[in-house]
């Protein structure tokens, strides 16, 4: 299963043996495991990386791959936002808004699933 920490650099634009900016991307994605516990998405006790050994699998083991997709989207844009937020307002928007729809569904889709 793919690297937390790699997917989401791999997302920003970064390569994965480049590690100067680890500390600073671990540090965001963690805050946006928070979040996610918080909309009911992952683990009920939370979760964090420490490093790149931690794999999406150990975030969400028996998750069916739509909700798993929409989980890397919503991290990437959220450390993306956090990590290099774009200078162009109108980008700015249109990433809220993507980010906006993407809780919104986890967060639906985590009412429906305890139900």
């Amino acid at each position: 299963m793919e690297s937390i920490l790699t997917s989401i650099k791999k997302m920003l634009g970064i390569r994965e043996d480049y590690e100067s900016f680890d500390a600073d991307i671990i540090m965001h994605i963690n805050s946006v495991f928070m979040i996610l516990s918080q909309l009911g998405v992952g683990p009920p006790d939370g979760f964090s990386i420490k490093d790149k050994s931690v794999t999406w699998d150990e975030y969400l083991p028996d998750s069916d791959e739509e909700k798993l997709s929409a989980v890397k989207s919503y991290m990437g844009q959220k450390v993306r936002m956090l990590f290099d937020p774009p200078t162009s307002s109108i980008v700015l928007e249109c990433m809220n808004r993507i980010t906006n729809e993407l809780e919104w569904r986890l967060m639906t889709q985590a009412e429906m699933e305890d139900k």
